[in-house]
């Protein structure tokens, strides 16, 4: 069963305990089988809660499958979630009633028993999805540090439903690696496959024998599916592995003609929402800007020279958070003493990115895409790192997907490095879906104040 099926599921599921709590509340309610009437009456009065509450659900992350483990960490999305979805759901019954009914005793049985369903239905699933759920059972042929980084990504990751049956390397000496067993033995393959049941073999590089690529022939009955590890690793992680990608690889994956419809659908929403943003807010932007003048000396806005697509050279602009007084404009630290108490609110709210909206309207940044970096910064990266100048391929964005990856990458070698797979992943999948999904989590990222 793959993600987007389990995933599926998932919010299926949701739906049917939504619905099904609603029944039981109305039962409570009136100690009998509700009536056609009343259902339908309820029902109609309750669809936007629910809407809303599964946009809440979604947002808070609870359709992510790495996550969707019984820890405190689902826990606590879970309660977010719920705060979420009672608010909107007062607001609507108490303060602006769409209808001639205002089901509020309804509304508090309801409540209460979708919370009991929704976590008896939850944990059922999470433990389905780590112990009887059906696990694809994959095999390695080679071996290289990304293996490394694939094994352990699998053992984080148990929801995933990837049981790593085996490695061949006949170049290693090891018996096994974290438990992994190693075969050398290249005859030993067709076998193995057969007796293990193997459904997946990943290819850590192409097959580089004769002997190798006669014996994957030869699998080809047993209906397996063959995956090169870069496609692998990328599909489980979210990320693109620079380590064993090469200029063939952007030119196999990178059909950037493909991408043009997309391309100029987006830049109309960008304009349409970025204007929209702009006139709806410029009221609160004359109140933070009078709090930036009294709390500190300095402009209202902070203006930084950055790279957009093809390299192309920009203002950025954003309300000023830090201090004027002793700042050598150098990067932002963990605990920086710059940052104003001001100035850290409207960082953890994203407010400060609102004067973004016209870098948007000018056609210069998009709503989603890599964060724009400075000059002076990338012509030494893409120095150091390699394809560091692709990820200009796009317009930069407000939010990416390095903003929702849940880490927090400082300026360092290493880190520029993990935010460029999560820069080339969004550059190769583009698309609608994606960047509604970007957006969405970034709201979650927002509400949870976890921005910097």
């Amino acid at each position: 069963m793959n993600n987007r099926l389990k995933q599926f599921f998932l919010f299926l599921g949701d739906v049917v305990v939504i619905n099904l709590a609603l029944y039981l509340s109305l039962w409570l309610r009136y100690a009998e089988n509700p009536a056609l009437k009343s259902w339908q009456q309820n029902w109609s009065a309750f669809a936007l809660v629910f809407v809303f509450w599964l946009i809440a659900f979604y947002i808070s992350n609870l359709y992510d499958l790495h996550s969707a483990i019984n820890n405190s960490l689902f826990f606590r999305r879970v309660a977010q979630s719920f705060f979420i979805g009672v608010a909107l759901a007062v607001i609507l019954f108490y303060i602006a009633p769409p209808h001639d009914i205002t089901p509020k005793t309804n509304l508090a049985i309801f409540f209460v028993v979708f919370a009991v369903l929704f976590f008896i239905w939850r944990q059922t699933f999470n433990s389905l999805l780590k112990s009887y759920l059906p696990r694809t059972n994959i095999a390695i042929i080679g071996y290289n540090n990304l293996v490394e980084k694939i094994i352990s990504e699998l053992k984080q990751k148990p929801q995933l439903g990837l049981a790593l049956s085996f490695i061949m390397d006949e170049k290693s000496a090891a018996k096994e690696i974290n438990g992994t067993p190693i075969f050398s033995n290249l005859r030993e393959l067709p076998a193995l496959i057969e007796k293990r049941k193997i459904n997946n073999v990943i290819l850590a590089a192409a097959p580089d024998s004769q002997e190798l690529r006669s014996l994957l022939f030869e699998c080809l009955p047993l209906k397996i599916t063959f995956t090169n590890l870069a496609n692998f690793y990328e599909n489980i992680s979210g990320k693109i592995p620079l380590e064993v990608i090469s200029k063939m690889w952007f030119l196999e994956n990178l059909s950037e003609g493909d991408k043009n419809n997309f391309d100029s659908f987006k830049r109309v929403t960008d304009l349409i929402l970025a204007l929209i943003i702009f006139i709806v807010s410029l009221p609160f932007w004359l109140i933070i800007g009078l709090i930036i003048k009294l709390e500190s000396r300095g402009p209202i806005f902070y203006q930084s020279l950055r790279s957009g697509q093809g390299g192309k050279e920009f203002k950025m602009i954003k309300f000023r958070t830090m201090r004027t007084e002793n700042n050598q404009g150098g990067m932002t630290e963990v605990g920086d003493k710059r940052i104003t108490r001001f100035g850290n609110l409207i960082r953890k709210t994203r407010l400060d990115e609102l004067p973004q909206t016209i870098n948007i309207i000018k056609g210069e940044m998009s709503f989603v895409g890599p964060r724009p970096e400075r000059p002076e910064f990338v012509v030494v990266l893409e120095k150091q790192i390699p394809f560091y100048r692709e990820r200009m391929l796009v317009k930069p964005g407000i939010t990416g997907s390095d903003q929702i990856s849940g880490e927090y990458h400082s300026p360092s070698y290493e880190d520029t490095m993990k935010k460029l797979q999560y820069d080339l992943y969004y550059i190769k999948n583009r698309s609608l879906y994606l960047d509604l999904s970007i957006i969405l989590k970034t709201i979650s990222t927002v509400l949870s104040r976890a921005g910097r």
